[in-house]
Formats: structure tokens, sequence, C-alpha cells
């Protein structure tokens, strides 16, 4: 039986509707051992008889069988193996990988074997010092001449120990010194116990076998036999084969990208400098929330939110909307606006609060030491609310003892703004009695602290009882304009807040509460849209270095086209060549992430370093979250940017791809 028997071949090329007969019912039977020429001029049909036999061309009639099995030209993975384990190629223009040392070339072919990672490295060698190449074989392929070149592609033809070697005019591109010395070689692979198919148009060449077909018009017109095959060894090595693994399709990649430095790196550069600016606006983002946080939090303890007495209809309206309404109700229904004792009891019944303070707040009060005067202040009691951060000097105030803002002391001495300390302060401002009529409070006390509110305003303050004494001199209702609520723990406040906003008196919403909590989130809401913004403004750019992924890949395929061709010729399965061109995208995004985040960690400590000395905080601050998010969005990407071109490179027809320039 024949190793490699075609039986009728017939293959016709069609433009529209007219047929165009190319190969006109072949039939042939091939040996090992055997060196067979296929001879004849150009437009004969032997190329295509040759990509019919090499498990390229899938489109025609008849049938081919190997080794006695017949070989499914339907089924691309069965031909995808058969080129693997059982095709080595030849070519006239060498088709060699040119960003891979001519080492890694005949590699390239031994990585689709199931040898180890030191058996293939050695093998390598082995072959390529037997094509006496042993000292070029980390040389690139340009760096070879013709024969040299061609001796490479020699060696990984028979890297994979493939039963059958074609040769499409191997000698086509050398000189008649090249030309005998590769002759030489494929008549000892013929030795070896190999089939030789070697297709060429010169005579010369053609008498060098054992065998000679001549082909014209489609047909074996003539065939001569020149000698007998060679004697088969009596052990032939089979090498398993396998895909290309993960690893090899990741290093190949990585190697294209290193070959193209250039270009690669202003692609990589254009995508970090996006990362870069998004992560930085977002980290400034982080930054600005914590450092209001820092502020809010050093002056007033989360665990005790404040409460106001509802004046409002509208249930669903925010508490800041109620907050605001029974502050403006103040000044035209006092006492419907107030928190009498009955309220107060009621609050005290709620689970998880451990303690209700009273306090009082009033606006427009002047402030007056001397001649330095401060006109609408703001004056609030003393309560837990208050963190003791909040004094820059002295201490809260107790009975007849008054706070006051930095801001006024510094106005009325800037080099030693704490010497108002045991100074007495003039101040008045108005309340109401019982019959809402505007009472005006007057009074004197003794500075014993000095307050800073930063971004929460200035800080005026008295103790609940030395206020309630003012107002009862004066006349003026008595009953508290909030409370303050101690909540046993943070995890309870919000659940709190919204339970005594619930609360009815009298078939109406007694309450309105707010936490620092919820100030801060509706901050930090209005901090995260603005990063966010600013970070899809820089993101732009990532848009732009997502086309330019495109473009690039969109080349790469072009460039390389052969080297496609080339890949399934040796076997690689077309999703190994959509893989290829993915990892390389998916290595432009991932260096670029990391390129975007040390900029961006860069820029991190150079404006905390600016800035630290005039906010004492780090206004930048890159988190966890925002790195993970600049390595997924840069893949992701890289990735959605490969999927057209690499899928484009996939569906290459190989026999096209192998005859591009």
């Amino acid at each position: 039986m024949a190793f490699l028997e075609l039986s009728a071949i017939h293959k016709s090329y069609f433009l529209g509707k007219e047929e165009f007969p190319v190969l006109k019912g072949i039939d042939l039977k091939f040996e090992k051992g055997e060196f067979v020429s296929i001879l004849g001029e150009s437009g004969g049909g032997k190329s295509t008889l040759m990509n019919i036999i090499g498990g390229l061309d899938r489109n025609f009639e008849g049938t081919v069988t190997v080794n006695g099995n017949l070989l499914d030209h339907k089924q691309e993975k069965q031909l995808d193996l058969y080129r693997r384990q059982t095709v080595g190629y030849i070519f006239q223009s060498f088709n060699l990988i040119n960003y891979q040392t001519n080492l890694e070339n005949v590699l390239t072919s031994l990585n689709m074997t199931k040898l180890s990672s030191a058996d293939r490295k050695k093998k390598a060698t082995e072959l390529l010092d037997k094509v006496g190449l042993a000292e070029h074989m980390h040389k690139y392929p340009s760096q070879l001449s013709g024969g040299q070149k061609q001796r490479v592609a020699i060696a990984r033809a028979l890297a994979s120990s493939p039963d059958v070697i074609i040769a499409d005019e191997p000698t086509g591109a050398l000189d008649s010194v090249n030309t005998r010395e590769v002759l030489e070689l494929l008549e000892d692979i013929a030795k070896d116990g190999k089939l030789v198919i070697v297709v060429t148009h010169s005579q010369e060449v053609a008498n060098y076998g054992t065998r000679i077909l001549h082909m014209a018009d489609g047909k074996i017109d003539n065939e001569k036999s020149l000698k007998p095959k060679f004697e088969l060894p009596a052990h032939q090595d089979r090498i398993p084969s396998r895909p290309l693994s993960s690893k090899t399709l990741w290093q190949m990649a990585f190697d294209h990208l290193r070959f193209n430095k250039l270009r690669n790196f202003l692609i990589t550069l254009g995508s970090a400098i996006g990362i870069f600016s998004v992560i930085l606006f977002l980290g400034l983002g982080n930054g600005i929330k914590g450092y209001i946080n820092d502020q809010v939090t050093q002056l007033a303890n989360p665990n005790y939110p404040t409460v106001m007495r509802n004046v409002t209809e509208d249930k669903d309206a925010p508490a800041s909307q109620r907050m605001q309404e029974t502050s403006q109700a103040m000044a035209t229904d006092y006492n419907a606006a107030t928190l009498p004792d009955n309220y107060i009891d009621r609050l005290q019944k709620v689970n998880h609060i451990d303690k209700v303070e009273r306090g009082y707040q009033f606006g427009n009060v002047t402030f007056t030491y001397g001649k330095q005067k401060t006109q609408g202040a703001q004056i609030q009691t003393w309560t837990s609310a208050f963190s003791s951060k909040s004094i820059k000097a002295g201490h809260k105030p107790g009975h007849n003892e008054l706070v006051i803002d930095k801001t006024f002391a510094q106005q009325i001495d800037s080099d030693n703004w704490k010497s108002l300390i045991g100074k007495e302060v003039s101040f008045s401002y108005f309340a109401f009695n019982k019959d809402n009529q505007p009472v005006q409070i007057k009074d004197k006390l003794k500075v014993v602290g000095i307050a800073e509110g930063g971004q929460s305003g200035a800080i005026y303050s008295m103790s609940f009882d030395t206020v309630k004494d003012q107002l009862a001199k004066a006349k003026a209702t008595t009953d508290p304009t909030y409370a303050t609520i101690g909540i046993d723990d943070a995890e309870n406040v919000k659940s709190v807040v919204k339970k005594v906003n619930q609360i009815e008196i009298d078939g109406k919403r007694a309450f309105v509460g707010m936490s620092i909590g919820d100030i801060l989130d509706t901050i930090n809401t209005i901090t995260s849209l603005a990063s966010y913004v600013l970070a899809a403004i820089a993101g732009i750019s990532l848009l732009v270095s997502a086309i330019m992924i495109i473009v690039t890949t969109y080349m790469s395929v072009a460039e390389r086209t052969k080297e496609i061709g080339v890949l399934r010729a040796l076997g690689a399965r077309s999703k190994d060549v959509r893989r290829l061109f993915t990892n390389e995208s998916l290595l432009i995004g991932l260096i670029s992430a990391v390129l975007g985040l040390v900029a961006a960690y860069a820029g991190q400590a150079l404006m905390n370093v600016a800035l630290y000395n005039l906010i004492k905080f780090n206004i930048v601050q890159v988190s966890i979250g925002n790195v993970i998010f600049a390595i997924v969005i840069s893949l992701l990407i890289a990735l959605l940017a490969s999927l057209v071109p690499s899928r484009k490179a996939a569906k290459l027809n190989t026999i096209d791809a192998l005859a591009a320039d």
C-alpha cells in the first residue's frame, strides 16, 4: 500500500459562472524514501496540486489517502493535525519569521510538539548544526544569505519529524552552489525515510530525484523513474504533536512587540497617558473626599446627629430641605419650630439613643472686643457633637463662659491670638418670646477657648445653661431650637436617624434629623461626580489609544500576512492566529496600564509633597480599586480593539497568505 495516494483529483476555479479547470483527474501514489520531482511550466497546476497534498486547499474533488487513512479535507481540525505531524514545508521565498532568531524559527515548529522545552531547544540546535548553521542560530533571518535562509527553512521543515517534505521551488532564489547544497540536503532527507516532493520548473533540479512527474495542462502527462527509492531505516522517530501553547503565543506576541520597539512604544505611551490622567483624577477625587471627611470629622462627632422640629407637610421632602424650612420658620413662627419637653421625651425613648442634649442656635450675632467687631456670626451651644480637636487653644465652655472663633481672635491680635483667652467679649443677638416677638439678648462673657471651624464655618459657642439663663432673663422662649442625639454605635447612626424622621406626634411627622454622614454623603456624591466627569474627559485619550491599537493591529496583520500563512502551513489553528494578535494587543494594554500607574503614583507623590504644607493632607489618594480599574479598563480596551483585526487574521486563506508580497 502506498503511503500517500491521490485518486481522481479535480480542481477548478470560477470567474463568475465561467469555470476554469486546473486539475483534470490526477491519480498518484507516493512512497516513503522517494525523492519525487513534479516538473512543469508555470500554470500547469503544480502549485495547486502541492496545496492539496499539503492540506492547504480544501475545495476540490477526489480523495487523498495517507498511510491507509482517508484525509477528510472538509474537517479543518483534521487538516491542522495533518500539517502539524505529517507535512513539512520548504518555500521558495524561505518565509522565515523576521522578528525571530533562526533558532526561534525552528523552535516555532517544535513548539507544536510534545517535547519538553529543553528537548525542543536541543533538537533545534542539532538541526541547525546539521544544515551547517550552528554559528548563526542566534542571528535574525535578515542577517543571512539566501542559501543560509533556505537551510533554516529546511531545518524548520524537519523539526517535527514529518513523514512528507514538500518543497516549492526550493532553489528558485539560489545560485548554483547553494542549489547543489540544498538538493543534497533534500536527498539526505529522503534517505532518512521521508517522502520528499519537490515542485520545480527546472529539469536540472528534477534530475536529482528518484522519480519525475511531468505536469502540463492539469494532468500528469509523463512519469519517469530515475532510480529506486531509498531503503527505509529500521527505526524512525515519531514526535507527538500538539497545538501551540498559550505560553508560546504570549512569547511570540512579546517578541514582535520588542522587534517593533518604536512604533509599539508610541502606542503604549499614548495609552499610558490616558490611564495616568484617569487614575490621577480619580485619586484626586478620593483625596478631596478624604480631606473633606477629615475636616468635618475633626469638628463634629459623627455619632451625634442633629435633630430639629419638622414644620414641613411634604413627607417626601429630603431632610436638608426640611431643616432649611424649619430654620426659615423660626423667623416667622419661632415657637412652632422649637422642641418642647414632650418632643425631647419622645426622642429619649428611641432605641440606640443613649442621651439627648438640648441646644440653641441663633444667627446674626454681633461680637465686640474693644474697637474690633464682627457681625452676622452664628452662635451655637456646645454639645457632644463638637469635636475637641476644634479647640485650638483653651477648653470647651462651661457656665457663663465663651468660645470664640480663631478668625475673630486673629483680627484682634494676629501675632498673639491666644492672648484673648481670659478676656471678656461682648455680644448681642435676637431671640423670641412666647408671642413670637423678637427680644434682644446682650451679655459679656469671659473667653475660655478659641476654636477653628475650617471648612464648616466659624465656631462661637456657649453652654446650654448659659444661653438658657440669658433667654430667661430677657423673658424669651427657653425651649431648645435643636437637639443632639447620642447614638450607641456608629453602625446604627443611619438607621436611628431614619427612625427619628418617621416619628409622628399628633398625626404629623415631628422631627427632621441629619447626621454628619448624610452631609458627607451629599458632598462625596458631588465630589465623585466631578472627579468622574474629569476622568471621563481624560478618558477620551483612551478612546484615541483604542483606535491606535486597532490601526496598529490591522497594520500588523497586513505586514505579517505571510507569517500567518506560514504558521497555518506548519499546523497552527485559526484560533492560534487569532490569539497571537489578541495577545499582542493585551500586552500593549498591560504595559500601558503599568506605565500609567507608575506615572500616576509619581504624580500623586509630587502633588502631595507640593500641597501638604498648605493643607496638611495628602490630596491625591490612588486606591487599590483605582489600580484594578486601570488594569481592567486598559486590558478591556485592548481586547475590544483587537477583536476585529485578530478575527480577520484568523480567517485569512492560507494559500493567499503565503502568496502575499
